[in-house]
């Protein structure tokens, strides 16, 4: 368990700087948005487009992971459409929820994979990552179409370019491309990615840091916690129930595991801001689970025997 923590502490102190650095006015608000941007634009696609070209897609543990990643989110998605007759909320509000049982914080989830398990688990993970990013975004961008504010006019062309137009997924799916054609290293151009990759994780953990919001938690804490108890405490066992189901080994077991035991994903912020979702809610979702992973994950581990 000394060891679990170990691994993971690192991964949070630097969301707790960028918190911290953010809530002291080391830098203004105005310079953290162009960072972010930075990161999620530019750094985060160059480490995936590397990590997924050069994973080994062929073996079982990774086609494990990720179907069980994938069999996951659906599962869940499917479940909260139905719950959604049962819920006192607007339909702005459901969409943050939507969002927050179903997205995760790769910014989170990779370096936690790479302290404990090294460069095999992360190439692991980067596949995991290749498989569930698509869905995800797709079925966000579906539900914020239904029930966002003032977004059901929106065009089937329109709902295809917001899906389109994330950069994470785009990465993915150049990286996929690149290992599924066997295109070799290329001189110059994997040295440029595998450094922009390198800044990728830290500033990342920092940037997820300084986004956390706590305003929403008290007000909405019902809402929120039900949340967080899905995204903490129901999805990480699922993952790893079913990656077990499909025949993954032991790497392949923690690394599911670890996929749903991460927070919610910062850029659900940036999303609901823009296609009309309930932007302060997600924060709030995003704050809780971040706080609380940093509890749950090495307990899981723990609990699993796995790491």
């Amino acid at each position: 368990m000394g060891g679990l923590i170990l691994g993971v502490l690192p991964v949070f102190c630097l969301i707790a700087i960028g918190y911290g650095l953010r809530k002291s006015d080391f830098l203004p608000d105005a310079t953290w948005r162009p960072i972010e941007k930075l990161t999620i634009h530019l750094l985060y696609p160059g480490f995936l487009i590397t990590a997924i070209w050069n994973a080994d897609i062929s073996g079982g543990g990774s086609g494990a992971a990720g179907a069980a990643a994938v069999t996951t989110v659906l599962i869940i998605a499917t479940a909260t459409l139905l719950a959604k007759r049962f819920m006192t909320i607007e339909g702005p509000a459901f969409t943050s929820v939507f969002q927050g049982v179903i997205r995760w914080n790769s910014f989170v989830f990779l370096p936690v994979i790479q302290s404990i398990y090294g460069p095999d688990g992360l190439a692991l993970a980067a596949v995991v990552i290749a498989a569930i990013i698509p869905v995800t975004n797709i079925l966000c961008v579906i539900v914020l179409v239904r029930w966002g504010a003032d977004q059901r006019a929106m065009s089937p062309l329109s709902v295809g370019k917001a899906i389109l137009s994330n950069p994470i997924l785009i990465a993915c799916l150049v990286g996929l491309a690149f290992n599924l054609l066997g295109v070799p290293r290329i001189p110059g151009v994997s040295e440029t990615l595998q450094l922009l990759g390198g800044a990728a994780l830290p500033l990342g953990l920092i940037v997820a840091g300084a986004g956390l919001s706590f305003a929403e938690v008290a007000r909405r804490k019902v809402t929120i916690g039900a949340v967080s108890f899905v995204k903490l405490v129901l999805t990480p066992p699922m993952m790893w129930a079913l990656c077990i189901a499909y025949g993954g080994d032991e790497t392949a077991q923690a690394i599911a595991l670890l996929c749903g035991a991460s927070p919610g994903a910062a850029a659900s912020y940036i999303l609901a801001r823009q296609m009309g979702g309930d932007a302060p809610l997600i924060a709030g979702i995003v704050a809780l689970t971040t706080v609380g992973s940093a509890l749950s994950i090495p307990i899981l581990l723990a609990l699993f025997h796995l790491g």
